[in-house]
Formats: structure tokens, sequence, C-alpha cells
């Protein structure tokens, strides 16, 4: 759950890295070289805890009632987003931000996609266009896939299988975040893709333009590969596309809007491709507006009060609306415009497990019993719109089962308080009462660092604070050469993907610790063969029986928090702002809000 900066009225807010390269995600600042997935980062608003109350806001996963029917007839008009910036290079390729992937999603299609629904249904795999979702043979390594005939690209040409043989290869040779298909046969040897311009995927990705087939082999089954499937990478684009990067030139797709034009100094407009038609309206439905039109430039305050007057649509939601703005939209007159939903991601600090004190297991626990996570949800904006945590996985997500064994009292599936005594006890046993801890954050974010000295200042350590750019923060923790300057570090994870491995085995696995690198996700640099064991176990089971596997993953989940790795914080809600003309609102866990599927009054 993987990016160019969002900036607004507050503080620029650094970002989390996407794969192998730099580009990042707009709702994350900049991205650097990281690990294999990709953050969704939405910056700390620095809100008071009453800045924003549920009873004053609607919280939509689904339609709102009757939507359906009431949506029949309502096509037209144009839907005017604002954002404060543009999202970058437009080349699908390459991008890797949610701002382009909401409006990706409605102009180019993959081989299968995220169902378009709210709610938890929009995490299930659909076809898209394949004909149906294949069972992977050959030990889960082989995919044949059933191409649906008598679709044509955008500018009027007939989509084929070897379509996609070019998609896949512009992925090396572009390039874009490669790992995520670098298990396909053949990608191995696409290392230098980059500067050559060629990669031979031809082994890997076997087009039948005849029987309308396409096979894909892999070198190892894996069980997220429909999920990765579903992301905008894989999306077709004609085979006659430049292997090479398109700039701010968006190739044809499928999708029911086409790319009239992106100018990142102005805007991006999409009006509908006269080519499309429902194939499966569950992967690809019809959308509503003419034409969706996203402005970029001015201020998020300028963006709001253009929504409250009538003049756009929507407040791009990768934008962080001011405390004081956010006062304002408490209340009645905007309780039907004002949309807040969990997300899928965890703010923590990840302890560095290689240097004193936080070696040592009590001392980790200590600090997750000290930390006074009501304090961090108000500095993440208050209870509307962030909720403490003390586990890994997310609520709403694959495996998770709440528990929270560092609270004050005796239900363990919930925080309720901090227990200093039993913090205070665990440091003396230890032996690290005393020790010296540097507690790194990154600047936009010193108000967590600040409280996280005072929690261990609390229990006996002597803390300080390291508040780094965020050009650099991320990139520093990270790497080994860097371990002996901190001991506890902040950091935020935004699912890809639903599948728990995008946090547990990603960021704690064994296998995602490398030693002098910018790209080792595991901060913590933890590593504990029996979980690990387990991960592997639930990683091959859920191809097979994914019930079976979630259930081991609660358990990994469970066991990883008893060990300690991080102090989680909470999990973060995200605001949708939206004109009184907007009807028919729906949030998808994987794409949050869909844009097309609302209809606008005439």
């Amino acid at each position: 759950m993987i990016p160019i900066p969002a900036k607004s009225d507050t503080p620029d807010i650094p970002g989390r890295p996407t794969h192998d390269i730099g580009v990042a995600r707009r709702d994350c600042p900049p991205a650097r070289s990281g690990g294999r997935k990709a953050l969704r980062r939405l910056g700390a608003a620095t809100l008071t805890a009453g800045a924003l109350v549920a009873a004053g806001c609607g919280s939509s996963g689904s339609p709102s009632p009757g939507s359906s029917s009431a949506a029949a007839g309502h096509t037209g008009g144009t839907y005017t987003i604002l954002a404060n910036s543009a999202f970058g290079v437009a080349d699908l390729a390459q991008n890797y931000t949610l701002e382009e992937w909401q409006l990706a999603i409605d102009t180019h299609d993959g081989l299968v996609q995220f169902k378009r629904v709210g709610g938890t249904a929009g995490t299930q795999i659909v076809p898209d266009l394949a004909a149906s979702i294949p069972t992977p043979t050959a030990g889960g390594k082989t995919y044949v896939f059933h191409i649906r005939k008598g679709i044509k690209f955008s500018n009027g040409q007939v989509m084929k299988p070897s379509d996609f043989v070019t998609t896949f290869e512009r992925q090396f040779t572009v390039p874009g975040p490669t790992t995520f298909y670098s298990g396909i046969v053949g990608a191995s040897k696409c290392g230098n893709a980059a500067k050559t311009g060629k990669c031979d995927l031809s082994q890997g990705v076997v087009a039948d333009d005849t029987n309308y087939t396409l096979t894909i082999h892999l070198t190892a089954a894996d069980p997220e590969f429909l999920d990765k499937l579903a992301l905008p990478f894989a999306y077709v684009v004609p085979a006659s596309t430049s292997m090479k990067l398109t700039g701010n030139n968006v190739p044809p797709g499928t999708g029911p809007y086409l790319w009239q034009s992106y100018n990142p100094n102005k805007e991006a407009v999409l009006v509908r491709n006269k080519y499309f038609h429902v194939w499966n309206a569950e992967a690809q439905p019809a959308g509503y507006p003419d034409k969706i039109v996203e402005k970029y430039g001015q201020t998020v305050s300028d963006e709001v009060t253009a929504v409250q007057n009538g003049q756009a649509d929507e407040v791009f939601d990768g934008d962080v609306i001011p405390a004081d703005r956010l006062n304002e939209l408490n209340g009645a007159q905007y309780a039907k415009q004002v949309h807040v939903n969990p997300l899928t991601a965890d703010w923590y600090f990840a302890f560095n497990t290689k240097q004193p004190p936080f070696n040592n297991l009590k001392a980790r626990q200590a600090a997750n019993f000290a930390a006074d996570r009501n304090a961090y949800v108000k500095i993440g904006g208050g209870p509307s719109l962030a909720v403490p945590t003390c586990q890994v996985l997310p609520p709403n997500f694959p495996g998770y089962k709440p528990y929270c064994p560092y609270t004050a009292g005796s239900d363990t599936t919930k925080w309720t308080g901090p227990d200093l005594a039993k913090a205070k006890a665990l440091v003396k046993a230890s032996g690290t009462a005393g020790m010296k801890v540097v507690v790194n954050t990154d600047i936009p974010d010193k108000a967590l660092g600040e409280q996280m000295v005072s929690d261990l200042n609390k229990i006996g350590y002597k803390a300080s604070l390291q508040a780094l750019a965020g050009s650099i923060q991320y990139p520093f923790v990270q790497n080994s050469n860097n371990s002996k300057k901190w001991n506890i570090a902040w950091s935020a994870w935004y699912q890809d993907y639903p599948a728990p491995s995008d946090f547990l085995n990603v960021l704690l696995g064994c296998g995602s610790i490398h030693p002098g690198s910018d790209a080792s996700p595991n901060i913590a640099a933890f590593c504990d063969k029996s979980i690990q064991a387990q991960m592997d176990k639930a990683e091959q089971l859920s191809v097979t029986d994914p019930t079976a596997a979630n259930a081991i993953w609660a358990q990994v989940d469970h066991a990883m928090t008893d060990q300690a790795p991080w102090v989680d914080l909470y999990n973060p809600k995200q605001i949708d702002f939206l004109s009184s003309r907007v009807h028919g609102y729906q949030w998808n866990p994987q794409w949050y809000i869909l844009i097309d599927q609302q209809w606008l009054s005439k």
C-alpha cells in the first residue's frame, strides 16, 4: 500500500520509498530508492483532537443509499479536482503516484483488476481484459489468460495479446519499478534494459494472437502475482508504444476515458473514449462525467474555498487540509460533503535491534508500555483522523485480529493507556536504565519524535531528538552504515495491495535486510527465523487456501508484536471533501475515491 511531493499550507511532507527508482507517489513526498513496496504517505495535519468530529463527517465504503438507481441517466458534466501540485511523469510504466493512479484506472486496463466498488469488496480481484481468472499450473508458475476480443485502444487500434508483451518489457526498458515483475522468466536478463532499450521476455510472456491467449511463466510461484497484475504498471498499451519513457504523453488505453492532455504546470484533462464498451462492469464500469479535469497550483486552503463555493468538485485527497479549514468543515452544513475513511497503513517507530538498549527485548517492550498513543493520535489529527494501535497489520485487512499487549488494564484487544509502572520495571530488569537514546525522525514529523523523547525519558532513558530533512531521513535509517547513529526511528507504510506480507514480510522479514544499502525496508534489522518460517508457510499456503493462510498471518502478527521490533503508533484516516453537487461517493480500499463513479447535479 506504494509518491511527486505533496505541498500544502502545512510543511512539506517527505515521502517513503518506491522500489528501485526515484519516482514518488503524489500523496507521498519525494520517493527514493527503496524496498520492493512503495508507500502511500499522507502527512500528519497539525490538528487538535476536536478538529473534525466523527458526527460531522460521512464515512463511505459503499455508495450512498439508492445510488445505483439514482445514477441511471445522470451522465454528463465536468468533474473538477484541485491538487496543489501535479504527479510528475505521466507514463504508466514509471509513475508511482496515487494521484495518477486514480485517473489511470479510468483510462487503462490490465488482465485483472480490483473490483471497482467501495468497501472491503473492493479488495477482490476480478477479470478485466482477461475473460476469466486462471488457475495457475506448473506448481503455481504458469498462468494462461484468455484475452477478450473486440476491444480497442483509445486510438482505434485493436487490442491483442501481443500488446501485453510490450507492456511488460517496457517496465524494464523505461524503466519502472521492476521488482513487481522480476519473477517473470527472462526478467533476470533485463538488468541493463534501461541502458540498452532492449528486454526480451518472449519466453516468459508468450502471446498467441490467433487464439487470443497470453501465457505468463514465472521462475517461482508468487501468491501475490494477481495483485501485482492489477497495478497500473501492468495496464496494457499498444505494441507500437516507444520502449523509452513517454514523458507527459500517456500511451493509449482501453478504458472509458482517454488522456486529452496533461500539463504538469496547469492541468490534466480526461474525456470519453469513443471506442470503449463495457465488458465487465465489476472491473471497468462506464463513467458518469463526460470530462474529468485535475487542475494544479492553488494552495490547499484555496482548494477548500473553491469546493465550498461550487467552483470545483474535489480537494485532491493527497492534499492535507489545514487545521483551521477542517474546523470550518466540522459542522452540519458540510456533513454530506466530508467523508472520513480508515487507511490500511501504519505509522510507527522502528527500534534499532542491533544496538543497545533496544537489542534487548525487555527494553523494547518497556518503550511500548510507555508510549502515550493518545498523544501520537493527537499529533496525527485527533481520534477522527487516527486510531491507536499496537500491532503491525492494520484493521480491515487480511489476517488482522485485534491485539494489544502493551496497554494498561487487562483487555489486550485494544490500547487504553500507557502503563509506566510496568515500563519502568522492564527497563530495570533489562539493565538499560540511564542509557542514551537517539530518536530519529524527519523534520515535518518532529512532533512525533519529541513525544517519543518524552515517553522514553519518563522511564529512565536519556533520550534526544535527531530530526533530518525528509529527503535523507528514510535512506539514512535504512542503511546499516548509520546504525550506530540512532536507536529508534520514525516511519510509515501504506499498502500496495491487500496482502499481509506487504507489511509483515516486507518490513520485518529476514530477506528485507540489505546491509550497507539505502534500500533495506526492514529498518529494525529484525530477523526471527521461527517467525520467518511461519511467514514463508503462509505465503505458500495463500495460493491454495487463503483462509488458512490468513489464520497463520494473524499468528505471525501477534508473535511479531510480542517481539516488539516497533512501537506501533496509530492507523491513519483520510478526509475527502467534495462539492454539494457530487453524488454516489464510494471509497475503495485500493484506489480510494472512485472518481468516475460519481455523478453531478445538473
